[in-house]
């Protein structure tokens, strides 16, 4: 759970700089771009490991964490991003421990138990009602490309925290950058050369929060979150992310300066009673 919530707490900042990247940054280019940095870092790993090539049974699951995490989420949170608030997009992203817990379902590998599924449920309709409330009752066409983003991390954390089980989490996340990198490369580039002078007149806190995006998003936040899920389960692990809305707000108010409302601390102490709650409920696993 420990080492669930580093991951978590890294992650938590992501769209607080994200939204500081693309304030001047294209979106495309600040999410490929980021994965390209990141795969580098993660090549690098595995020579310095001297890891070895992962089975090809792991292929699958490998394309779909490179499709849902590497590509996926950073492409529409990044397009959300450039008309969204952070601490908006924050109380969206809370619904991805029950998006994570219902496709780690999907796939077989484990069963909730019911009391499990009440506390998930309980605590993603708390940061849907919050996000409702906050918007005024509607949601915005950013909105869907936050929920899309939640989908695709899902699949991708699901599928990674499987294979973190045999593989381990840090080459689960450095294998799956690098099998992004044949379209994450030229994108980026693309981008850059269609976007070059945008880039050029881009402010030092852009290129700052595109490197944390670069370096702890994509790369080291995985290294705790995918051991994390290997010991203790996705299900389980997975509903530390309940306090990542929390955690986002905090770091939109420190790096953005949005406002932190009494409401949002309420909000916060509800979900972690319910992550509290969902921690001691039971999840029957397959060890493979």
């Amino acid at each position: 759970m420990l080492l669930g919530l580093f991951g978590v707490a890294m992650f938590s900042l992501t769209l607080p700089f994200t939204r500081l990247a693309v304030a001047d940054l294209d979106p495309t280019f600040a999410a490929m771009a980021r994965a390209v940095v990141a795969a580098l870092l993660a090549a690098a790993w595995l020579r310095w490991q001297r890891a070895p090539l992962p089975p090809r049974t792991a292929l699958p699951g490998l394309g779909a964490v490179a499709a849902g995490c590497v590509i996926g989420f950073p492409l529409l949170t990044s397009i959300a991003m450039r008309t969204l608030p952070a601490s908006h997009g924050a109380v969206l992203v809370g619904i991805l421990p029950l998006a994570t817990a219902l496709c780690a379902a999907l796939r077989g590998h484990e069963r909730p138990s019911p009391a499990f599924w009440a506390s998930a449920l309980l605590g993603s309709s708390l940061v849907v009602g919050f996000a409702l409330r906050q918007s005024g009752g509607s949601l915005h066409a950013a909105d869907l490309a936050i929920f899309a983003a939640v989908l695709a991390a899902a699949f991708g954390y699901a599928e990674g925290g499987r294979l973190a089980q045999t593989l381990g989490g840090q080459q689960v996340i450095s294998w799956a950058l690098l099998l992004a990198l044949p379209v994450a490369l030229p994108l980026a580039l693309w981008q850059a050369w269609d976007d070059g002078v945008a880039l050029a007149a881009a402010r030092l806190p852009a290129w700052l929060g595109f490197g944390y995006t670069c370096v702890f998003s994509m790369f080291l936040g995985f290294f705790f979150w995918y051991r994390g899920m290997a010991l203790g389960g996705v299900a389980r692990v997975g509903q530390v992310q309940l306090v990542q809305p929390f955690l986002t707000l905090l770091g939109a108010a420190l790096v953005l300066g949005e406002a932190l409302q009494p409401a949002h601390v309420a909000f916060a102490l509800a979900v972690i009673a319910v992550v509290a709650v969902g921690r001691r409920t039971a999840v029957r696993r397959r060890v493979p």
